[in-house]
């Protein structure tokens, strides 16, 4: 059965325990932490041209994290 153009028996399949959701954020916060501890040391230890070329891929896993805590109402 099609509601708004989505079945209805997908949408309840698709909903995630608590535990699973903070589990993926403690996944996505860890890659975001260590991308940008990467990107740092990049910085740091090679050059800073290299360093903020590291800092993109850094920025968007950060990005996605903080998304992914604002989207299921976990505190910062």
């Amino acid at each position: 059965m099609l509601r708004g153009g989505r079945a209805v028996s997908t949408l309840n399949a698709m909903s995630k325990s608590r535990s699973q959701v903070m589990e993926e954020s403690r996944k996505k916060g860890v890659v975001a932490g260590a991308t940008t501890a990467g990107a740092v040391a990049a910085g740091v230890l090679v050059t800073p041209f290299v360093g903020a070329v590291a800092a993109v891929p850094a920025a968007y896993f950060a990005y996605k994290w903080w998304k992914h805590r604002a989207e299921n109402g976990i505190r910062f």
